[in-house]
């Protein structure tokens, strides 16, 4: 039988990978989308799947190597089709006389209208990692038209609805609500009806599916297990805890989802720390054998947690579960927290001319269909700031030994949703107009409140701005949105009287707060930063200059 050479697939932007997990060896027998290789770039890591099932005949890659897109990976003997062993001749074929041809257009018309079942799978969502499904729009029977809504996804970032790629009937549902899934995997079987002329004849019937050693460890894993109550205080893992930080590759953190453990609390003996399938079952059986002390669960850093409190035994109590973007948040804001030397400084801005000038615009804002908030301003302005003042534009890198400057200015807004905090990143904001910021800020704002943003337009923010509009107070102190290390936060416009020499004046005078990493920026970067803020927003033409 012939042989067929596996190469890499795209790679979605990256030049080089790794290879640190081989799961096939020369004479396996995989079935589709089985795992061949896992690879990981500087960003993620990914599996990479069997385009068809068959006997592998050669692995031609080995854990360690570094491959590109269109590399080789494996040489695979591809499954018999004929529908006979490897080897045999075909059977004699001792077929009737053919129909008479007055029937021949019959049989073409039923075979023109035969239907087939195909199977819907995850398109690429901008994203390697799992995703959750948060509604299912279809039940089996439906009939859909191509580009109906078929599930709704969340990841940690956004929503978004994955659409129906041609028209059929609902078979069979293979996910549901609260099912976690990636790109590639099958969600629906969908009945679709041939088009007229189509080669039915040339498709072959699949087979019965045969078990493999490969489906034999998927149905062991997939079966429940009773786990005692120790075993649960060993592995004493946090729902909403992020796991972004801990280098282990898909095969690992799958291994440590379904058995329930937390792999920040894992030590890797692997490459650079990575942590191995052997350093999991390793940490569970020194657990289990009172070798490692298993902590009382704490809030992060050591902190002891809060105590569990019944709130019912004092009134009538209502429990909701958080939605996923609120326990992210929630987690990132914590982990920023406790990470980050946060210093804050407030200022107060005279923006009166800054407001008038507004005012003046209105009706030619309106012939450009925009409305012209005070925030493309304070884009506008911080933009200028920190082009003059790098430090606030750039991140301390993960080595912690290096400083990573930013050539662009991408700024993060805040906007308050129904489900929780959101921050879509405008990007390039020092090379905008004044309109072109209200246009896009409110198209991003809006797109924010109905959960229609895209991974990438919540990505790359150099800097973050928090506004709280006419409900914001007298002044707050932004968390860092780390990375980055400056976040400005607005607060509520006041009049005020401000000495003009002779008399006390009314005076429109807008709050602001800097929080800043201390271990980036010090406070004598950040006074220049505040002071230069302060006279482009006072004086609207040193923007121009």
């Amino acid at each position: 039988m012939s042989t067929e050479i596996i190469k890499v697939p795209e790679l979605g932007g990256a030049d080089e990978v790794e290879v640190i997990e081989v799961c096939v060896t020369a004479g396996d027998v995989i079935e589709k989308e089985d795992s061949i290789v896992v690879l990981e770039s500087d960003k993620a890591s990914m599996e990479v799947p069997a385009p068809k099932g068959g006997k592998v005949a050669a692995v031609l890659v080995s854990e360690g190597d570094t491959i590109k897109e269109g590399d080789q990976l494996i040489e695979l003997e591809p499954a018999d089709e004929s529908g006979g062993e490897k080897g045999e001749a075909p059977a004699e074929k001792n077929e009737p006389a053919p129909a008479p041809e007055a029937e021949q257009p019959e049989k073409t018309a039923a075979q023109a209208g035969k239907a087939k079942t195909e199977s819907v799978t995850i398109p690429d969502i901008g994203t390697d990692e799992a995703v959750d499904v948060i509604e299912v729009c279809v039940a089996e029977g439906d009939s859909v038209a191509e580009g109906d809504s078929l599930l709704v996804l969340e990841s940690d970032k956004a929503s978004m609805e994955v659409p129906a790629p041609f028209s059929g009937t609902v078979k069979a549902l293979t996910v549901k609500e609260g099912d976690s899934v990636k790109q590639g995997d099958t969600i629906m079987d969908m009945e679709t009806t041939a088009a007229a002329g189509e080669k039915q004849d040339s498709e072959p019937a699949p087979e019965p599916e045969m078990p493999t050693p490969a489906a034999d460890a998927r149905q062991k894993l997939s079966e429940p297990k009773e786990v005692s109550d120790h075993y649960r205080q060993v592995t004493n893992m946090t729902a909403s805890r992020p796991t972004g930080d801990v280098y282990a590759g898909p095969a690992v953190r799958k291994m440590a989802r379904e058995i329930g453990l937390d792999l920040a609390r894992v030590p890797g003996s692997g490459p650079k720390g990575r942590i191995q399938k052997d350093d999991v079952k390793r940490f569970i059986k020194d657990s289990l054998d009172n070798k490692r002390p298993v902590a009382p669960a704490a809030g992060g850093a050591g902190i002891p947690a809060v105590p569990d409190v019944d709130f019912s035994q004092f009134g009538d109590v209502d429990i909701e579960p958080m939605s996923k973007l609120h326990k992210i948040t929630a987690a990132n804001m914590h982990r920023s927290w406790l990470n980050v030397p946060h210093v804050t400084g407030f200022d107060e801005i005279d923006i009166t001319d800054l407001e008038a000038f507004r005012k003046e615009l209105k009706a030619e804002a309106e012939k450009a269909g925009v409305k012209v908030t005070p925030l493309p301003f304070i884009l506008k302005a911080c933009a200028i700031a920190l082009k003059a003042n790098p430090k606030l534009n750039a991140s301390l890198h993960s080595d912690g030994e290096s400083v990573v400057y930013k050539q662009y200015v991408h700024i993060g807004i805040a906007v308050d949703t129904p489900v929780g905090l959101m921050v879509p990143v405008v990007r390039d904001v020092d090379k905008k107009t004044i309109f072109e910021l209200a246009e896009e800020t409110a198209e991003l704002a809006q797109k924010a409140k109905e959960r229609k943003l895209k991974p990438m337009e919540m990505q790359g923010g150099t800097f973050t701005v928090s506004s709280l509009g006419a409900m914001g107070g007298t002044g707050f102190t932004p968390i860092i949105n780390t990375p980055e290390v400056a976040i400005l936060g607005v607060s509520k416009l006041d009049i005020k009287p401000r000495w003009n020499g002779e008399a006390f004046a009314p005076r429109k005078m807008l709050p602001v707060a800097l929080s800043y990493d201390h271990r980036m920026v010090n406070g004598a970067d950040a006074g220049r930063f505040m002071v230069q803020l302060n006279g482009l927003l006072s004086d609207i033409r040193r923007m121009a200059l």
